[in-house]
């Protein structure tokens, strides 16, 4: 092991092991619970600032334990890592702080909370491999502890939804065993590489081809590329911490990045664009960022329009992979960070708005600003954010992915980017609209917290542990895009990982 080396580990015991110990408290014990989750939210971001420092500082970070002979589970941190780990972090500490709230009267709270740790756990893991085999692993983990959090509501609905979501995950894990055992049998050790750990590797063309085309439908089960997206919207089922961890954290975001460490750090950029693979791969991308944003305007369900667009503003991370350049490398990149903090903020405001109104439909939303002002400011944001208004976070990645699709000489990039934004206003604009400039109609449906109530105790909209999450996820998309030239922030890290990519 190097110096340094427990890092890595203790960031995968921090929601490790307060998750196991959750599962054995009894629901009464509120307070053992919330301190158990919110220490290991702190104490992991703890140890990844201390990561994060020691990367920058060009320190090493690797542990490598023997699984089987020929065979290792590595822990490694690069840029890369902290890229992805960071984001975890900061928006596990905010997510279970909103959990907290929202399930503050539910049954079934400890249960939850361990397998929402352990969905973590998973997380970390995926974000901190050091090559396939450990990235299998934790990806496949990811997949288990991820199922109970769908079903957790318990209705035949979430059961239909938890079997969808088993059909299309655990396919896709099978295809990506058979990907890794293949590639293993051919390179010999898979430990990730800048450059490629196959860049000229004397494989059959054709062998690698089909490795990797794989690859992508294994990675893009979970990254929901089309036609593979079909179990994200019936995920929505689940409650709002899980729709935001799922969408901003965890699923979606373990694909995508499955998919960014296939090209970088497998087959290497430049390998990968003499073989040709990158031209489908952006193809295949780029129909899914519109088709997703096609199905998003249909639907009238907040959280299945949504959960649409996740669909579709993930794939801007693959489109970015696969326009080979730099520039456009940082757009899909930073978009890593960038969607996270907008569509986690727009997932809990469409919790507040459920939880506190019971407003469940974008044909609900009139007026709605009015009622709960902080709550929609936060959405806002966040929906200007994905539609790509300045200065917010999401402008950054398209000014980059659009840049970098015209240095590269790819100007069917930048057709894709501008229908996109004008779906995206399609669907967003609507409900903004309506919040903000039409007359409140009457409660609808049933709204488990009283928001009079709520503004008489605290004189908040509503709970304290609802609004404030938004809140700040809002305020960091929105600093992400004003500050976005300062050395710390997600594009000056995303640069970082760029040049070391480009300019070996």
């Amino acid at each position: 092991m190097n110096t340094g080396s427990w890092l890595p580990l203790a960031i995968l015991a921090s929601p490790l092991v307060p998750g196991l110990l959750i599962f054995f408290v009894s629901e009464q014990r509120h307070w053992l619970r919330m301190a158990l989750n919110l220490g290991g939210a702190l104490l992991e971001l703890l140890f990844v600032a201390v990561l994060l420092s020691g990367v920058a500082s060009g320190g090493v970070y690797e542990v490598r334990f023997a699984l089987v002979p020929g065979a290792d589970l590595v822990l490694n941190a690069d840029p890369m890592s902290l890229l992805f780990i960071t984001l975890s972090a900061v928006l596990w500490l905010l997510t279970t702080i909103y959990a907290i709230g929202y399930l503050e009267d539910s049954p079934h709270r400890s249960r939850f909370f361990g397998f929402f740790s352990l969905c973590v756990f998973a997380t970390a893991g995926v974000a901190l491999a050091g090559n396939m085999l450990t990235l299998l692993l934790f990806y496949e983990l990811l997949t288990l502890v991820t199922y109970p959090l769908i079903l957790h509501r318990g209705t035949a609905e979430a059961v239909a939804a938890g079997r969808t979501y088993l059909r299309y995950t655990l396919s896709g894990g099978a295809l990506l065993l058979i990907g890794v055992v293949w590639l293993r049998t051919l390179a010999g050790p898979l430990d990730f590489t800048e450059g490629g750990l196959l860049a000229g590797a004397a494989v059959e063309r054709t062998t690698l081809l089909t490795i990797f085309a794989i690859f992508v439908i294994g990675f893009g089960v979970k990254a929901a590329l089309v036609p593979l997206h079909g179990w994200l919207p019936k995920a929505m089922v689940a409650p709002a911490p899980v729709s935001a961890l799922l969408h901003a954290v965890a699923v979606v975001k373990a694909g995508a990045f499955g998919l960014v460490r296939l090209v970088y750090d497998v087959y290497g950029i430049e390998f990968a664009a003499s073989l040709g693979v990158l031209g489908p791969l952006a193809a295949l991308a780029a129909v899914t960022v519109i088709w997703g944003s096609v199905r998003a305007l249909q639907q009238d369900e907040i959280k299945k329009r949504l959960a649409y667009s996740t669909v579709s503003q993930v794939s801007y991370i693959a489109l970015g992979v696969a326009t080979f350049g730099p520039v456009a490398t940082i757009g899909g990149l930073v978009h890593i960070v960038h969607q996270g903090m907008m569509k986690i903020t727009l997932f809990f405001c469409a919790g507040n708005l459920a939880e506190t109104l019971g407003i469940h439909h974008v044909s609900e939303m009139r007026g709605v600003g009015r009622r709960m002002p902080l709550t929609m400011s936060a959405f806002t944001i966040g929906a200007l954010g994905m539609i790509g208004v300045p200065p917010i976070a999401g402008f950054v990645s398209k000014w980059y992915l659009g840049v970098g699709a015209f240095e590269s000489g790819q100007d069917w990039v930048i057709g894709v980017l501008v229908l996109s934004t004008l779906l995206n206003a399609g669907y967003f604009l609507p409900i903004l609209y309506a919040a903000w400039f039409q007359s409140p109609q009457e409660p609808v449906g049933h709204a488990p917290h009283d928001t009079g109530a709520a503004i008489r105790a605290g004189g908040l909209e509503t709970h304290w542990m609802l609004l404030a999450p938004p809140l700040v996820t809002a305020t960091l998309a929105l600093l992400a895009g004003l500050f976005a030239g300062a050395p710390f922030s997600p594009l000056g890290w995303t640069e970082l990982i760029t040049a070391r990519e480009y300019l070996r």
